[in-house]
C-alpha cells in the first residue's frame, strides 16, 4: 500500500510526502553524522590548513605529468562546446556578487584558455588556475558555504570547473577527481544541464583533475562573453565516440527536518561511425542537502515512513 501524506513548511507551502519504494536504501549522506568541523566550527580553519598541507605533499610526491603547455591556435577537431549563462535573477545584493563573479571568471578563464592535455598528461584545475586572491585581482563573488550564498574572494569560479567537467564527460578523458557541492541552494529554474554534474572547487584541496589515457591531444578553450561563459574542448584527431549524459533516479528525500536531493549521472557511449550504443556507465551518485522547497507536485520520499510502510 502506498502511503501519502501532506506537510506544510514554515511558509505554508504543502509538501507531498510518500513512503519509500520497496528496497529503498537511504543514501549514506542522509544517514551520516555531521563532520567534526560542522559540529565544532572553531576547528574548521585547522581542518583547511591540514587539507592544504596534505595536498601540497601529494603534489610533491606525485609522478603525474601535469598539463601546462598551451597554444593560441585551436586544434583541428571540436569534441564538445558549451555555453553557460553568467547571471541569474537573484536579489540585488547577490547580483552585486554575480557581477564580481564575472570578473573572477575572466581571470580564471584566461589561465585555462588554450591549455593542452597531451597523451599521459593530467590536468588539475587548481594547479592551472592557482589561488584566487585579492592580490591577483579576484573580487568578492558568490560562494556556497554551508548551503548559503555568501561573499568570498574568488567566488564563482566553480562555474568554470562545471563547464570543463561537462565537456570532459563528452570525451574519452578520464575524470580522476571531482567533488560535487554538498548543498543544492537553488531550484531548477531554467536549468540547462542535469543537476549533479557540477563541481566544487576550493584551493588547493578540492579539485577537478582529468587524465588523458588516450593517444590524442586535447585542448581547452574558454572565454567570457557579454552574457555567457563559453567553452570548447578540441582535439588534434577525431575521436571515435560521442557521448550522451543524463540524470536518472531523481528523488527528494525528507529525513527528520532535513531535505535531500539525490540522483545518478549516467553516460552512454555511441559509435560515431555506426550510431550504435557501445557502452553505458554510471558516472556518479549525487546526494545534497536542499535549501529550498520543491514544487508542490514533486513527491518527496519520507524516510521516516519506511518502517511504517513495512508494517502494512
Amino acid at each position: 500500500m502506498v502511503m501519502v501524506r501532506e506537510e506544510a513548511d514554515r511558509e505554508g507551502a504543502v509538501m507531498q510526502l510518500v513512503a519509500p519504494p520497496a528496497g529503498f536504501v537511504a543514501p549514506e549522506r542522509v544517514t551520516a553524522p555531521a563532520r567534526l568541523s560542522q559540529r565544532v566550527p572553531a576547528v574548521y580553519p585547522l581542518a583547511v590548513w591540514a587539507h592544504r598541507a596534505r595536498r601540497r605533499l601529494e603534489w610533491m610526491r606525485s609522478d603525474a605529468v601535469w598539463a601546462s603547455a598551451r597554444s593560441s591556435s585551436p586544434l583541428a577537431h571540436r569534441v564538445k562546446a558549451h555555453s553557460s549563462l553568467l547571471m541569474r535573477e537573484l536579489s540585488e545584493d547577490e547580483m552585486h556578487l554575480q557581477r564580481n563573479k564575472v570578473v573572477n571568471l575572466r581571470l580564471a578563464a584566461a589561465r585555462v584558455d588554450g591549455i593542452l592535455v597531451g597523451p599521459g598528461e593530467t590536468l588539475s584545475f587548481n594547479r592551472v588556475v592557482g589561488s584566487c586572491t585579492r592580490r591577483r585581482g579576484y573580487l568578492d563573488g558568490m560562494r556556497l558555504s554551508n548551503g548559503e550564498a555568501r561573499a568570498g574572494v574568488g567566488g564563482g569560479i566553480c562555474q568554470l570547473a562545471n563547464l570543463l567537467h561537462w565537456m570532459v564527460l563528452h570525451s574519452p578523458l578520464t575524470v580522476v577527481e571531482r567533488s560535487e557541492h554538498s548543498f543544492d541552494p537553488f531550484p531548477d529554474k531554467a536549468r540547462v544541464l542535469p543537476w549533479g554534474v557540477g563541481c566544487s572547487i576550493v584551493y588547493n584541496y578540492v579539485d577537478l583533475v582529468v587524465r588523458n589515457d588516450t593517444d590524442i591531444t586535447f585542448q581547452v578553450s574558454c572565454s567570457v562573453g557579454e552574457r555567457h561563459l563559453d567553452g570548447e574542448l578540441r582535439s588534434d584527431r577525431p575521436t571515435p565516440h560521442s557521448y550522451r549524459v543524463q540524470a536518472r533516479h531523481e528523488a527528494f528525500i525528507k529525513a527528520g527536518d532535513d531535505l535531500f536531493r539525490r540522483n545518478e549521472i549516467w553516460r552512454t557511449v555511441i559509435d560515431k561511425r555506426t550510431g550504435d550504443v557501445v557502452g553505458e556507465e554510471l558516472v556518479k551518485h549525487n546526494c545534497a542537502l536542499v535549501r529550498y522547497e520543491p514544487l508542490d507536485d514533486v513527491p518527496v520520499i519520507d524516510a521516516s515512513l519506511a518502517d511504517a510502510s513495512a508494517r502494512h
